[in-house]
């Protein structure tokens, strides 16, 4: 006898329930069960993916959802009243139904969110139909009225529930969970009720993971949620009973005598009738003018446009137009290309800096001529099939950059035009990565940071390609100092099994960082809503509307998806071209510009790529240094042999350019594929014109191709294999040649790249390198601006605007505007830190000065300055910032200003009250009298380690100097830096020195305490790692901005080099007598 589970959660109940839907489903097929519902606390996060799972298995879906009832209206929210909700499991019955679900889903949250999504009883009349509804597990309302022995108030609810719901529609859900307190009483209150109140019963398992050995991970994820410990006793818990997936014998032994509980589960499941159509593409409605059609203004648009482009198309060029628009026309995607186009070109008009192109739609011309792209697909071979394949009719993928700053106005754009309830952004999930729930486990489990941080740092950051679920379980087998803790150390194996079952699990919802959807309807009658946390202007968190649905479904669902991709990168250039107009009068066009230019490529040759899209990194610029790229070809190549796999083939790229290596062709026809890339396979595109030319496919075939190598799928890669050797051999080409051309199919898909992608991106790498070429100061200036919150990047920064000749000045009150900003000065080109930069001075502060300053000229004396900044703008703490950063250094010496700062404080509200028309004041003066000089106390001068310790605290930075400035001829003579030390192999030993810029001290398992510290010099910077003996013995080393040498040997984790200090001591110190000649060479230097 079979069993249908009506009451499950998979893990979108966040941080509740612990199971994947597809291991959910697979045991569920298993177990023959011929349906299952989905019931997820509050929300339908994974209704799609659970129904295609479903189907995929052979068992019939039911989509649910527990919702949250509140105690009076769903918009009362009295604190200390409404917190108090009830659960109830509801059901779609039928498409009206799930339409019903999808509904409440999103007023519970868009409306109702008080602690939970919560619905109430009169949004439940509304949209009762199609609905079948259980009274919930024991925090139900019914079972909750029981529990408080009020059973005539339990027969009122039923009743109730049955008139909202329909008699037939409305079951009393019982289930088994003897653990639970007064579990026995309130079950058998439950059968009288429905024998009273003629209501049937089902029988239910409330399971929140899959087996009853994940109860233990599950109980950590719980943990995970409350931010609490297992051992701690006043906790969310569900340790008291098994909350597992339970066999349908097992049910049916559990309800064997509770009259129909369990073939009512079967009866519902039969009820349940809602297929939910996917794939039908519907695509929102754009109006086009009067007489046409989408498909003849989409045609009309490209031949105006297609002379802009190319003054003089050739009758190729007019071919592959007409038959771009023939396929698009074909294949019903004519509007999607007039919306794409309408909100690029009106971000261009705007102007807001839109990229030339992300992913394959660089191959449509009908998109370049368009404007949607900036990159030639007839000049650079790009493919349209690659975009879009007649043979395999799927929405074409737009993705579009925009200077990040600015994404969000294209998106209001886009919400004007065509309805705010029709355009919202998706919805994504952070889940735990191994290191996250490695740590999140141990937290949980009560472990110590340190003991947790060295086990997550044996995990490499970056996923093998398709293996970010599991990953940790490959790390396992694979990494050998990782497998032999696991098998030798109890408590780390513990910590790992739980993060085990951990990883992959869904933590949290959060907004996609580029997904929008676009519907012709209201997009609540199609996908639940709710809103999201997103990132807003400066760094600013804002709530705004997202499809409970993710990306995935979204696009199952035939919706509209278009990326919106905010590009840093993109930002900067838009600055920079905004400061080469205001302070030049330039106005530069760089999408017109040709990408030939030598002057750029002599940048790139000479290893200037800080702030180069795409080509910075010390890798990268060591191949471009060797290189010498000459043009965008090159930068092409760059970018997509930059990666695992294909890097190894970059000695060879580089020396066939330069002659140094002989460069053969398999057959004749290979040589106009690969010439560009000198013989080696590259893109995916190539591979695409080897199946063209030399096996007779067609393009679309070829993209067939292309698609089976990229899915790895053993059996469709061989039979794709077998197709294309047998069709070069039918076409002429030798069987040998074949086989081995065949053969390489196999390691392309390793490596095989977008050539349209690459080329979008060589683009914006060649403009960027443009801009530092011939506008230098004015894009350094814009790029630290884009970095200004990352301390570490603008350090690194302000090291390259050296390397440029360009200083980079501390902030001053008559120079300095809100961010960096470019000035020339006698000495030179330079770059004056902006107001903002300075902790504890607020917006308020900054706009002031600025306006003050624009109005009526700069502060000319102490006084000047105090007299005209409004009182309420300029605290103490924001004036003692001032002071300390060095803004205020040409009004007066930053110690003498710091000791009179109460005397400044009482001056500037004096003078406020003065302009203020007050009659009297502390200095006896008339409202309109003159103001005196301030009469300051002298004191000693601040000394340079007082004051860049000052703007180490205030801007995060030293800019006047630096501590390790007078032992750089010392740290000079060295033969080890930070920089070479990081190359070096694990176990080597190392003296070096430095200054300790951050540390964190943490305890071990034995709680004595440890530090790992970042040590940084002229060169790099690298983590360290000062065990209990070593601290307990030189603690007094370890201070922040102290200047050290350390002694010990390289660690690798994770492939991030790290030193573990042995001995330490501060720079220029006397040491005891050393033990080993090296070492006592290097001290007696550095010393």
């Amino acid at each position: 006898m079979s069993f249908v589970h009506l009451h499950t959660h998979s893990h979108y109940s966040l941080l509740d329930g612990l199971t994947k839907i597809k291991d959910l489903v697979k045991e569920a097929a298993r177990l023959e069960m011929p349906a299952l519902a989905l019931t997820d606390h509050g929300n339908l996060y994974g209704a799609i993916e659970f129904y295609k799972q479903a189907k995929n298995e052979g068992v019939k879906p039911i989509i649910g959802v527990e919702a949250y009832v509140a105690s009076r209206s769903l918009h009362d929210r009295e604190p200390g009243v409404d917190e108090r909700r009830y659960h109830l499991t509801l059901l779609a019955e039928n498409e009206e139904g799930y339409h019903n679900l999808i509904e409440l889903v999103t007023v519970s949250h868009l409306e109702g969110f008080y602690y939970k999504p919560r619905v109430d009883k009169e949004l439940l009349r509304k949209h009762a139909r199609g609905v079948i509804a259980l009274s919930g597990c024991f925090s139900g309302e019914i079972p909750r009225t029981l529990f408080r022995n009020d059973f005539p108030a339990a027969e009122k609810l039923v009743e109730e529930y049955k008139e909202i719901f329909g008699k037939d529609n409305f079951f009393i859900e019982t289930s088994h969970h003897p653990g639970i307190p007064n579990h026995d009483e309130i079950q058998k209150a439950l059968r009288e009720l429905s024998a009273k109140t003629k209501t049937p019963l089902v029988a239910t398992q409330d399971s929140h993971y899959l087996k009853p050995d994940d109860a233990s991970a599950q109980d950590i994820l719980l943990a995970v949620q409350t931010n609490t410990k297992l051992d701690d006793e006043d906790r969310l818990t569900m340790k008291a009973d098994d909350f597992s997936f339970r066999p349908p014998l097992e049910m049916r032994e559990f309800f064997k005598d509770w009259p129909g509980a369990a073939e009512n589960t079967l009866e519902i499941a039969k009820r349940v009738n809602l297929t939910i159509p996917m794939g039908i593409l519907q695509l929102p409605y754009f109006e086009v003018p009067s007489g046409f059609t989408p498909e003849s203004y989409l045609e009309k648009l490209c031949l105006e446009r297609l002379e802009k482009r190319y003054p003089n198309p050739s009758p190729d060029t007019k071919k592959r137009l007409e038959y771009e628009l023939g396929v698009i026309k074909k294949t019903g995607f004519s509007t999607y290309f007039l919306i794409v186009q309408d909100l690029v070109n009106w971000a261009k008009r705007a102007e807001i800096v839109v990229g030339p192109g992300r992913g394959s739609a660089a191959g449509s011309l009908a998109s370049y001529v368009l404007g949607i792209t900036n990159v030639d697909p007839i000049k650079y071979n790009l493919f349209f099939e690659r975009f879009m394949n007649p043979d395999r009719i799927s929405p074409p993928d737009f993705d579009l950059d925009f200077a990040d700053t600015r994404r969000n106005e294209v998106l209001e754009y886009v919400q004007q035009k065509y309805g705010r309830d029709k355009v919202a952004q998706i919805i994504t999930f952070g889940t735990m990565a191994a290191r996250a729930a490695i740590r999140d486990a141990g937290r949980a489990l009560g472990m110590s940071y340190g003991f947790c941080d060295q086990l997550a740092k044996l995990i490499p950051f970056n996923p093998t390609q398709g293996m970010k679920e599991g990953w940790l379980e490959h790390c396992l087998k694979e990494i050998e100092e990782l497998k032999t803790r696991y098998q030798s150390d109890p408590e780390a194996k513990r910590l790992l099994d739980a993060a085990l079952k951990l990883e992959g699990v869904a933590r949290h919802a959060s907004v996609h960082a580029c997904g929008v959807v676009m519907t012709k309807e209201p997009l609540k009658n199609i996908v639940p809503l709710q809103y999201a946390t997103s990132q807003g202007e400066a760094g600013s968190k804002e709530e705004v509307i997202v499809t409970q649905y993710e990306m995935r479904a979204v696009e199952d669902l035939g919706l509209l998806k278009v990326d919106f991709l905010g590009l840093k990168n993109l930002t900067i250039i838009e600055n920079t071209l905004k400061l080469v107009k205001e302070r030049h009068g330039v106005e530069l066009d760089l999408p017109e510009i040709e990408p030939n230019d030598s002057k750029v490529f002599k940048t790139l040759e000479e290893g200037k790529t800080v702030g180069v899209f795409q080509l910075e990194g010390q890798g990268m610029t060591r191949y471009l240094k060797e290189l010498r790229p000459t043009n965008l070809e090159d930068i092409i190549a760059m970018i997509s042999l930059y990666r695992p796999g294909p890097m190894e083939l970059i000695p060879s790229y580089i020396k066939r350019k330069h002659g140094r290596e002989q460069v053969t062709y398999l057959h004749p026809k290979l040589e106009p594929i690969l010439k560009n890339t000198y013989g080696i396979a590259v893109y995916q595109e190539q591979m695409m014109q080897i199946a063209r030319d030399l096996a007779g496919f067609t393009l679309a075939e070829a993209d067939t191709l292309r698609k089976a190598i990229g899915k790895k799928i053993k059996s469709l890669l061989a039979e794709q294999k077998e197709k294309f050797v047998s069709r070069m051999i039918a076409n002429k080409v030798e069987k040998s040649i074949a086989r081995k051309l065949g053969e390489l199919l196999e390691p392309f898909a390793r490596y095989g790249f977008n050539r349209s992608h690459a080329a979008s991106y060589a683009r914006v790498a060649f403009e960027t390198a443009y801009l530092k070429t011939y506008w230098p100061l004015e894009f350094m200036a814009s790029l630290m601006n884009s970095d200004e919150k990352d301390i570490d990047r603008l350090s690194f920064l302000m090291k390259e605007a050296k390397e440029l000749e360009i200083e980079v000045k501390p902030p001053e009150l008559n120079t300095s505007y809100d961010g960096f900003a470019p000035e020339e000065s006698p000495s030179g080109p330079a770059i004056r830190f902006g107001l903002r930069a300075i902790k504890n001075v607020g917006s308020n502060v900054v706009r002031a000065i600025i306006k003050e300053r624009s109005e009526n000229g700069i502060f000319t004396n102490l006084e000047d300055f105090l007299g005209r900044i409004p009182y309420l703008d300029l605290n103490k703490k924001s004036l003692e910032a001032l002071i300390k950063s060095g803004a205020t250094d040409y009004l007066g010496e930053r110690a003498a200003l710091l000791d009179n700062i109460e005397l400044l404080l009482r001056h500037h509200r004096e003078s406020n009250k003065q302009r203020n028309g007050a009659q009297d004041s502390l200095f006896g003066e008339s409202a309109s009298g003159f103001q005196p000089s301030l009469a300051m106390k002298e004191v000693p001068p601040a000394s340079p380690e007082e004051k860049l310790g000052w703007e180490k605290e205030l801007l995060g930075l030293f800019i006047s100097g630096h501590p390790l400035e007078k032992f750089r001829e010392v740290l000079s003579r060295q033969k080890l830096n930070i920089k070479l030390i990081k190359s070096f192999k694990a176990g080597s030993p190392v003296i070096v020195g430095g200054i300790i810029e951050e540390f964190k001290k943490v305890l071990t398992r034995n709680n004595q305490p440890m530090l790992f510290l970042k040590l940084a010099d002229f060169t790099d910077s690298i983590e360290a790692v000062v065990f209990p003996r070593l601290l307990s013995a030189n603690g007094g080393v370890f201070q922040p901005d102290a200047c050290v040498v350390l002694k010990g040997s390289i660690s690798i984790r994770g492939g991030n080099p790290s030193i573990i200090c042995d001995e330490a001591r501060k720079l220029g110190e006397k040491t005891s007598p050393v033990r080993s000649s090296s070492e006592a060479t290097l001290d007696a230097e550095i010393a």
